[in-house]
């Protein structure tokens, strides 16, 4: 008896159509569906038909337009999209036939392009517009593009007027970090290079538009990337704590090695739970929300990302990203908004902009203080700590981000790269030194069990003889008169022994050196407080950087009120009574959780 066997599935991928509205887009793409019989049965001798009937020249433009409004007769469909399948792919062509419908395909994820073809005039060559839609190609992140030289019959199919549209458009994308996989000479109207090979052009060796199509690589989808699992909750029982959220990429297995991000700590995935199941899951993939337990009970908050050590997310505090903003009132320069990435909310604001456009028109704007309603711009964010999370060409769901504003979702956009600062080689020595550490048996929560508290440093900043070692000293002995670890760290205390065989133009390997001596205790459950005139405020950032993700509180002492440096907790005058400060900075220990 004879099997059936099912034909195999087809492989969906999304392609964005732009151009200038005269650049031949809709025959273009009129021609493609025509020369791959995506018509449906009689629908090209009918449009023919009409034409003849209305004394009007054929054009595959026409074709292409009486598809759109057939198909949205038939089915409840944007009319920005049309699909054709050819050989083992279903195509979906998203054609972006306005600036404002391209931007709302954007914002809304449902047209998400995979690659792109522009179009050029052949006769016209590299206008404004076509500069434009390169730059909104960059925006999107869309990497995989095509340029199609079109109308290649006006210039008598011409090589040396396609190389120069190619030698000038090729050199403006690469400003843009963008490199064609190739230019195609064309004529849309005659089929020149479209699914067929051109005999008019017989110098072009290179691929038509429809094997260029079946030469876009398809993005790792799925559990074909690494793994992400932002923690949404975490919740705790007697002897036992469920880290849940939803495994955004790759796949989790019972028996991982895990590392979150932005802190660095490790631990093994010691089960999976599912609810209601008679059989715990060895395993669970992207796209499915489950909870985990491990090993060992390491302190872990909503926001981190779970990943596999081989291949972690990036983390930094800085960040070029390209964003669209919707808000009422404009997105500004050094003025605090909220960022929400996965499950991740932190501080943030717009440390420089590169550069916007009117999304309206795709003009160049040329403010760099504000961003307006409905414009897209090229910005550097700045995050007021540290936060883990990938390239969007990398993976798309930790490298999208929304920005709110009081209580609303006002903006959005994708992380194009990490950017490196001065606290960069410190954070990255910080997560290989965590990687590598080598535990003991007791765990971190069995110490603050024990203490009657969680570990946390108090940095004193100020003038010298404003009162920091006096009311650090008092903050140490009330500390430990009520039965708390507490430890004062002294930066010159670390000169005179581990930092012996350091001079004062070694002040970076110093700071280095007394960060990790902060974080060993830090590591035993105790309290640091640290005061000293050695460190300046960006040795303060280091420290910060070396103890992460340890609660940092920064006290500045001063002789009269004024202007407080960046980060500054507390603040007090130098004739303030240590009781009433003390008190003040044991309430703000209890906020950030080191008091329990």
């Amino acid at each position: 008896m004879a099997t059936t066997m099912s034909a195999p599935e087809r492989e969906n991928f999304q392609i964005v159509f732009v151009g200038h509205v005269d650049h031949g887009k809709s025959t273009l793409l009129g021609r493609l569906y025509a020369d791959t019989d995506s018509l449906p049965v009689g629908h090209l001798d009918k449009v023919r038909d009409i034409c003849a009937k209305q004394g009007k020249v054929f054009e595959y433009a026409f074709l292409f337009d009486a598809f759109l409004e057939e198909q949205e007769q038939g089915i409840t469909i944007d009319t920005a999209r049309t699909f054709f399948n050819w050989e083992n792919r279903q195509y979906t062509i998203i054609d972006a036939p306005g600036h404002k419908e391209f931007l709302k395909n954007m914002i809304s994820g449902a047209a998400r392009a995979e690659a792109a073809v522009l179009l050029i005039d052949a006769a016209e060559g590299v206008q404004e517009q076509s500069r434009r839609h390169g730059y909104m190609l960059s925006l999107l992140g869309i990497r995989q593009v095509v340029v199609v030289v079109n109308k290649m019959d006006l210039v008598g199919y011409n090589e040396a007027a396609f190389a120069a549209v190619e030698a000038e458009y090729r050199q403006f994308l690469r400003g843009l970090h963008l490199e064609p996989q190739r230019f195609i000479p064309a004529s849309a109207r005659n089929g020149d290079n479209v699914a067929q090979k051109s005999a008019h052009m017989p110098w072009y060796r290179g691929a038509t538009l429809l094997e260029s199509l079946n030469h876009f690589v398809k993005p790792p989808q799925g559990a074909d990337l690494p793994l992400r699992f932002p923690i949404q909750d975490v919740y705790k029982f007697d002897f036992r704590r469920i880290l849940a959220g939803r495994v955004e990429a790759g796949e989790l297995r019972v028996g991982d090695t895990l590392v979150f991000s932005p802190s660095n700590k490790t631990a093994v995935v010691k089960s999976i739970e599912a609810f209601n199941v008679p059989i715990p899951p060895q395993s669970v993939s992207a796209g499915r929300s489950s909870g985990f337990t491990l090993d060992e009970q390491i302190f872990v908050e909503r926001g981190e990302i779970a990943s596999l050590r081989e291949c972690p997310p990036e983390v930094s505090d800085r960040f070029r990203a390209n964003i669209f903003w919707m808000g009422k009132t404009p997105l500004q320069k050094k003025k605090k908004y909220l960022l929400r990435l996965a499950t991740k909310e932190v501080v943030m604001e717009l440390e420089e902009i590169i550069e916007t456009i009117d999304a309206s028109s795709l003009s160049p704007l040329t403010s760099k203080e504000l961003i307006e309603k409905d414009d897209v711009a090229e910005v550097i964010i700045k995050t007021k700590t540290p936060v883990a999370f990938d390239r969007y060409s990398d993976c798309t769901p930790t490298g999208r981000f929304v920005i709110i504003a009081g209580y609303d979702i006002c903006g959005g956009g994708i992380v194009m790269e990490p950017l490196k600062d001065e606290q960069e080689p410190f954070r990255r020595e910080a997560r290989q030194r965590d990687f590598e550490w080598r535990r003991g048996e007791i765990q971190e929560a069995e110490r603050a069990q024990r203490n009657g508290h969680h570990a946390g440093i108090i940095l004193f900043t100020g003038e010298r003889g404003s009162g920091k070692a006096r009311l650090a000293r008092h903050l140490e002995r009330r500390l430990f008169d009520g039965g708390r670890q507490a430890y004062l760290l002294d930066g010159k205390n670390l000169q005179v022994g581990l930092g012996r065989d350091l001079s004062l133009e070694d002040k970076a390997e110093l700071v280095r050196r007394f960060g990790e001596v902060a974080q060993l205790l830090l590591r035993a459950g105790l309290i640091v407080v640290s005061t000293t005139n050695t460190f300046a405020l960006a040795d303060h950032q280091t420290i910060r950087t070396l103890v992460h993700p340890h609660p940092v509180i920064t006290v500045h002492m001063s002789f009269e009120p004024g202007l407080l440096p960046d980060d500054t907790d507390l603040s007090f005058l130098e004739a303030e009574d240590l009781k009433d400060a003390a008190k003040k900075i044991m309430r703000k220990m209890e906020d950030v959780g080191i008091l329990l």
